[in-house]
């Protein structure tokens, strides 16, 4: 799914972020983070981004000591040798003792992924534009029950944005983050069109991998 936002937006879509998150991925800043800020052109305005703003500084005080950090380890040669394992053996005849080695090979490469582990779950980062029927629409109170909402594998930003449209009516700008794997945003948009006394439309402003 390809989404073109305005820079305005991303820079909402990041402020919103970041309300949440210290750093783009984990619990200390990165070279991702590195990259975030190299393609800014300029700061976040601190009034209106504070949370953007909080962590442009950050980076741009340690952005060279991050730059510096080590690049992960290459992988070892036992590694590799583990990537390379042949688990079916050459086409020569085999015997029984070969065929005990490929069990035993099989066996030991099948225990070490599993000790590995998953990976991290893929998430992306949606911002849901909802347009209410009218302005006498009550939004604390519609942001407060599109935030009922729970799925697993969802998390709703801490605080929406209430941002005018026209004749005195706004719309509810919130951020979400979803686990891929388990969220759907055509279902959660559904959800929230089921506030059919509030919601007149759900659109989705902008869309973010993480």
């Amino acid at each position: 799914m390809s989404v073109s936002v305005s820079a305005s937006t991303l820079n909402t879509v990041l402020n919103g972020f970041f309300e949440d998150n210290s750093f783009v991925a984990g619990a200390e800043a990165t070279t991702a983070d590195v990259e975030l800020f190299k393609a800014l052109s300029d700061a976040p305005n601190a009034k209106a981004l504070p949370h953007f703003a909080r962590w442009y500084k950050n980076i741009a005080s340690n952005v060279d000591s991050i730059s510096a950090k080590p690049a992960e380890a290459p992988a070892s040669k036992e590694e590799e040798d583990d990537d390379d394992i042949d688990l079916f053996g050459s086409d020569e005849e085999e015997d029984e003792e070969l065929e005990k080695q490929k069990a035993q090979r099989l066996a030991e490469y099948r225990a070490k992924k599993e000790a590995k582990g998953p990976g991290p779950a893929a998430k992306s980062m949606v911002t849901f534009e909802i347009k209410p029927w009218e302005a006498e629409t009550d939004l604390d109170e519609l942001e407060e029950l599109v935030k009922a909402i729970s799925l697993d594998g969802l998390t709703w930003a801490q605080k929406g944005l209430q941002v005018p449209i026209a004749f005195g009516i706004k719309k509810l700008q919130i951020n979400a983050t979803v686990e891929d794997a388990k969220v759907s945003t055509d279902d959660l948009s559904e959800k929230i069109m089921e506030l059919e006394d509030y919601v007149q439309s759900v659109d989705i402003a902008a869309f973010m991998k993480l």
